[in-house]
């Protein structure tokens, strides 16, 4: 009713209230909630929830992880509501489930101070017993200065981590005019968004380990 788009339920889900006892109707599946959201309630047309509170039980709602960060990915990205209206609706709810990921996700959409990014990244790295790379070290482009979220001198490995920003409007064109001069500079290039490094956090760092140890530079034998 919202407007989303590419994200498709059989079901409609209704949230009632602990004690209701409604009928049961064939493709509606029930969920009790223990309190409500002040002024939650659209009234013109079918009567719903504000979109906010909507993606926020419905994230909670999911069937897993993946499902949820879709859910509240799409509603911020089209403009359904707001990543941190949705957070304030995620803190009302009451939900126990998923809440840390919830909230981390929707900090991360709103591309706040606590969303994921380069330190926990390194903190990834130390785990799999990578060595400390650099980050943000500077480098002249053709296209500018720049600043390089993560590289490792010894292996030529660059690894960017995109915030939402990064989706906006023309940035997309500029993040690929840049990696192509870093390509073309003698690095090579692994990027992943910070809610993808969120949700899947080891395959992410499988790829950066074997492209890690792929362009590592074996040190010079001399002859003799």
């Amino acid at each position: 009713m919202a407007g989303l788009r590419s994200f498709d339920d059989a079901q409609v889900h209704v949230s009632v209230m602990h004690g209701c006892r409604p009928p049961r109707v064939g493709g509606v599946r029930l969920h009790r909630v223990v309190r409500r959201v002040e002024d939650e309630v659209l009234d013109a047309g079918i009567p719903r929830t504000k979109p906010a509170v909507a993606a926020a039980r419905a994230a909670a709602w999911a069937r897993t992880n993946r499902q949820a960060a879709l859910i509240l990915a799409l509603t911020v990205q089209q403009g359904i509501a707001p990543a941190m209206e949705v957070l304030a609706a995620a803190e009302v709810i009451s939900s126990r489930r998923r809440r840390r990921f919830i909230r981390a996700t929707l900090r991360d959409l709103a591309g706040g101070a606590h969303s994921l990014g380069e330190l926990d990244f390194a903190a990834l790295c130390r785990r799999r017993g990578l060595p400390e790379p650099s980050r943000q070290e500077m480098r002249q482009l053709p296209s500018g200065r720049i600043y390089l979220d993560v590289r490792w001198e010894e292996s030529s490995l660059v690894v960017e981590i995109d915030g939402i920003q990064h989706a906006a409007g023309l940035a997309p064109t500029a993040d690929d005019f840049r990696q192509n001069d870093i390509v073309l500079g003698g690095d090579h290039v692994l990027r992943m968004t910070t809610l993808g490094l969120r949700l899947e956090p080891d395959r992410f760092m499988d790829q950066v380990c074997a492209a890690y140890e792929r362009f590592r530079r074996l040190p010079m034998t001399l002859p003799g």
